[in-house]
């Protein structure tokens, strides 16, 4: 079953048929779930808007999801968050004690991001929780000792489905012939909301802080050069990365490599939003609590864990599963 929250209200029909023509959807398939999507959209709830008492916010988010799961009869709800990037949190409330934090929601004290707010709904929801953006969301002490008081695992955070996706698979090739990377700089052209989005240099920055962040760790140096994202409307949910990269060979021999990716954004993180879904709900029935760090594997910026070779966190992935 699919519901969820959302700040707009164009119908999932009519962004079916804006992926469809833009070369997404084949056309017979989204006729064939025209029924399941309409389906879905009775579930929607209004999400959370700027500038609202966040307590009295947090309840009528609580109260959707509970009543969602009953109605439903589910056992469990499973909460992701996909929604724009947001600014980095101010103040941050990172040092907010669990007790803190309900005594200020209680209050209707705006102490919270946006995606905290839902992170917190969900947990108190008794719902595991799924970061897809780089975005706050769980990332807090208080929000974590919540998930580990409710039994209630969480991921995230940032889903990796494009350049990044490559790079934390292309370093470590470096990484282990010796071969010394010295630059990597990048260069995202996107549309779409996530392109008008991160337009907003505020928001722009956590996206791109989250993306540089793996190549450091796997190589175990900081190396020359940045990723930049640029916002081009025309290209709508079609994504393209060029990355330029420097390293040295034997005797030091200069060397360089270039790459291009292109693909549809919403193509590469649909399966990944189903899969993450299902393996929340593993996790949920297993009694895990707190963050899964082996599904590290999705993210770019992944909790619980260090480690960000994509090889490495597929295979403890596959560990996790048992395989």
């Amino acid at each position: 079953m699919f519901g969820g929250h959302d700040v707009t209200s164009t119908p999932l029909t009519k962004r079916a048929e804006e992926l469809t023509r833009s070369g997404v959807i084949p056309p017979p398939l989204a006729e064939l779930v025209r029924p399941a999507l309409d389906a879905a959209d009775s579930e929607i709830r209004p999400g959370a808007t700027e500038g609202g008492p966040q307590g009295a916010v947090a309840r009528r988010l609580i109260g959707d999801l509970a009543e969602f799961r009953e109605r439903r009869g589910l056992a469990r709800v499973i909460v992701i968050n996909v929604s724009s990037t947001e600014p980095p949190a101010a103040p941050d409330p990172a040092h907010l004690s669990l007790e803190a934090l309900e005594r200020a929601l209680e209050g209707d004290i705006p102490v919270l991001p946006p995606s905290s707010l839902y992170a917190y709904a969900a947990l108190s929801a008794g719902c595991p929780y799924v970061d897809f953006t780089p975005s706050t969301g769980a990332r807090l002490p208080a929000l974590d000792e919540l998930a580990r008081r409710r039994g209630l695992p969480y991921a995230g955070s940032d889903a990796k489905t494009g350049e990044t996706l490559v790079k934390t698979a292309l370093a470590p090739m470096f990484a282990v012939r010796g071969l010394a990377v010295r630059s990597w700089s990048g260069t995202n052209l996107l549309g779409g909301g996530d392109g008008a989005t991160l337009a907003d240099p505020a928001a722009g920055e956590s996206k791109l802080i989250s993306k540089d962040r793996a190549l450091a760790e796997i190589l175990g140096h900081p190396v020359e050069g940045r990723t930049h994202i640029d916002n081009v409307p025309h290209l709508g949910d079609w994504k393209t990365a060029w990355d330029h990269i420097t390293f040295d060979g034997f005797l030091g021999v200069r060397m360089s490599m270039q790459f291009t990716w292109q693909g549809c954004d919403s193509a590469l993180a649909a399966p990944l939003v189903l899969d993450l879904a299902r393996l929340m709900a593993r996790a949920h029935e297993r009694g895990v609590a707190g963050p899964v760090a082996e599904f590290g594997f999705f993210f770019k910026d992944p909790v619980g864990s260090d480690e960000h070779r994509l090889h490495a966190q597929y295979e403890t992935l596959r560990q996790w599963l048992g395989e």
